[in-house]
């Protein structure tokens, strides 16, 4: 059990780790800060935290373990205000959706105590944001991936493999590079294209008009063109180089499908279609891996 959590954005992510940690046990206290005072007020009326804290160093004071959720850009300035009370005993992680920024982040601000930080990334969420949204469940049974670095303290891998597990979680180790490349594919490009096409019909002169028909494939297709403007901003500019590289190999399968039209290629059209109808058929979830 940790003594205290010091929360770094009292939001989604990180009022939803609070209320599992207090769920599970394995907190005695919760203390928060947010950036907004507003959400910190909320979150202590909701009972996600228990102390407000008027500033990032404050919420660290005292704490054995850190979440810091906050939008990656804004992490090297979240390291930096707290560095002065890290020490070798406190775990810190994050939930950011690309990893060699914040890391490199961390070992600008951290540098001789980076050793404390555990970057971590749970494939949870919601397309709503805000600490009114926090969910003791967002996290149970969903996959996390640690991308622990050189100079990461193997006691505080540790300890976030088990406060993870803990929470019904499936731990995941990989490289920061291999996580980043891997997500640009998986995660940023499909929200990237999901902008892309709803901005495509909207600005169409009939666009109401087709949006008005739609039906249950193009709400499911573009649910996560609902998702926070900044986060999404700030995750494909960090990761810019991994995104633009899965950009360029959507563009040529896109193509690719453009050229069977054009040419009226039916059974060429067809088998590109049943390629990917197969592959996605006998993909499954990682949770739902036997």
């Amino acid at each position: 059990m940790f003594e205290q959590l010091g929360l770094i954005g009292c939001g989604l992510m990180g009022g939803s780790f609070a209320l599992a940690l207090k769920r599970a046990g394995l907190v005695k206290r919760v203390v928060g800060y947010s950036k907004s005072p507003s959400t910190t007020e909320r979150a202590y009326q909701m009972g996600v935290i228990d102390v407000e804290a008027p500033s990032a160093l404050l919420a660290v004071s005292g704490a054995d373990i850190v979440l810091i959720a906050v939008p990656v850009a804004a992490s090297e300035a979240t390291f930096k205000s707290i560095k002065h009370l890290v020490t070798p005993q406190m775990l810190i992680m994050d939930v950011g959706s690309t990893k060699r920024d914040v890391i490199d982040a961390g070992r600008r601000a951290l540098r001789e105590q980076i050793g404390s930080f555990v970057p971590a990334h749970p494939i949870a969420g919601k397309e709503v944001s805000g600490v009114e949204h926090a969910d003791a469940d967002l996290y149970s049974g969903r996959q996390v991936i640690l991308t622990p670095i050189e100079r990461t303290l193997t006691l505080q891998l540790q300890k976030a493999v088990d406060v993870w597990s803990a929470l019904g979680c499936r731990v995941v180790q990989m490289s920061p590079e291999s996580h980043d490349a891997a997500f640009a594919a998986v995660s940023h490009l499909p929200h990237l294209i999901s902008f892309a096409l709803m901005n495509a019909i909207s600005g169409q002169p009939q666009g109401k008009d087709y949006l008005s028909l739609a039906g249950p494939g193009f709400r499911d297709f573009t649910r996560i063109a609902a998702s926070d403007a900044k986060v999404w901003r700030d995750i494909m500019i960090s990761n810019r180089e991994e995104l633009l590289a899965q950009t360029k190999i959507f563009q040529r399968n896109l193509q690719a499908l453009e050229l069977m039209i054009s040419s009226g290629n039916g059974d060429a059209l067809e088998g590109l279609i049943e390629q990917a109808s197969l592959t996605r058929a006998h993909w499954r979830m990682a949770q739902q891996q036997k």
